[in-house]
């Protein structure tokens, strides 16, 4: 792939996105996430292997489908109210088919089946876009018609989420496989919050965005694909695999690192509207999740693999650090202490 296709691709993205997030009207929304859903395919497909192709395909089938529905939601609203714009979400069906085209573009259960097979057939980077930037538009289109959907649904959904990111990474080994069912449980913890506070919505994304760029750039130097290639890193770059330890434990919770907390004011914020049984529930559904995080950590810096061979290099630091995670591990781990800032701006 040519850098200049790569540049027209990468700023078609975000030109589709900042469309997305910008516009009122239901076919200027419709048409930023088409711009995105074209712009990233040719960066899915551009090895040419089998499984590139593959994983370029299902992402067109399904994200085809979504827009399909996304646009069929506001034709029908529209046709019912007289109103294209997306805050005038009130016609029933038009409701349950957004939800159900959003839930698919994001990757909620039950219509998560496509996002593990695209990210394992994609590049890091393109697997970093896949899980960030490209989920950015349909969550602003859910915060902003948040007050109209179905909060039992999207609970549910949510709940359904962190179990199945959960459960399902627990006997993953590919890392790009272990990264996409994080993100599913990640979805869920930021969809179940959405109906009583989006602004904590949004601050759970842009700390997820944040650990999950560090992790992505971090594998993509070290060309970690699976766990035996986790195990063997250390040897090239031990600086490297601490600081993707660290993000990892963040990634899961665990205080006193950065991930701790929105995980913290969402339980919070469920606890005072009422929701116990939820936060309790979602709490310890998240030990699924803790499992293969930590086994993650563990294989990168502790575990050495059975029967080495003399052929393993020996400790070396000359790969060079990439500058823009020595930037995000530090914000990865250490944004706790701004958590009473947060709580007055929430």
């Amino acid at each position: 792939m040519t850098p200049l296709a790569k540049l027209i691709s990468v700023s078609s993205i975000f030109l589709g996105t900042t469309i997305t997030i910008t516009s009122n009207h239901w076919m200027m929304a419709w048409i930023g996430l088409e711009i995105n859903t074209l712009s990233i395919i040719p960066l899915i497909s551009k090895s040419h292997h089998p499984r590139a192709i593959e994983a370029t395909t299902k992402y067109f089938l399904v994200q085809a489908a979504a827009s399909t529905l996304l646009l069929f939601s506001g034709m029908t609203n529209a046709w019912h109210t007289g109103q294209w714009d997306i805050t005038q979400l009130s016609y029933p069906p038009s409701c349950a088919l957004l939800t159900t085209a959003i839930a698919i573009k994001l990757g909620l259960t039950p219509f998560h089946f496509w996002f593990p097979e695209v990210l394992q057939g994609s590049s890091f980077t393109t697997a970093l876009l896949l899980s960030t930037v490209m989920k950015l538009p349909p969550t602003t289109i859910l915060l902003i018609t948040s007050h109209s959907l179905n909060p039992t649904l999207l609970t549910s959904m949510s709940i359904m989420s962190i179990i199945l990111g959960g459960w399902m990474g627990l006997n993953q080994t590919q890392t790009r496989k272990i990264m996409a069912f994080s993100s599913i449980s990640h979805i869920g913890w930021m969809t179940i919050i959405i109906a009583h506070s989006p602004d904590l919505t949004l601050l759970a994304f842009y700390i997820y965005t944040l650990m999950t760029t560090s992790i992505f750039l971090s594998m993509n130097t070290t060309n970690t694909v699976n766990l035996p290639t986790l195990m063997t890193s250390w040897t090239k770059t031990p600086m490297l695999n601490t600081t993707l330890m660290l993000t990892l434990l963040s990634l899961a919770g665990l205080p006193p690192l950065t991930g701790f907390l929105p995980k913290w004011l969402i339980i919070q914020e469920l606890i005072e509207q009422e929701l116990t049984t939820t936060a309790m529930v979602i709490s310890l559904l998240s030990l699924l999740s803790l499992f293969f995080y930590l086994r993650l950590a563990y294989c990168s810096t502790i575990t050495l693999p059975p029967n080495p061979s003399n052929k393993m290099k020996q400790w070396s630091t000359k790969t060079p650090t990439n500058t823009l995670i020595a930037m995000l591990t530090p914000l990865s781990t250490s944004l706790l202490p701004l958590t009473p800032m947060m709580l007055t701006t929430t």
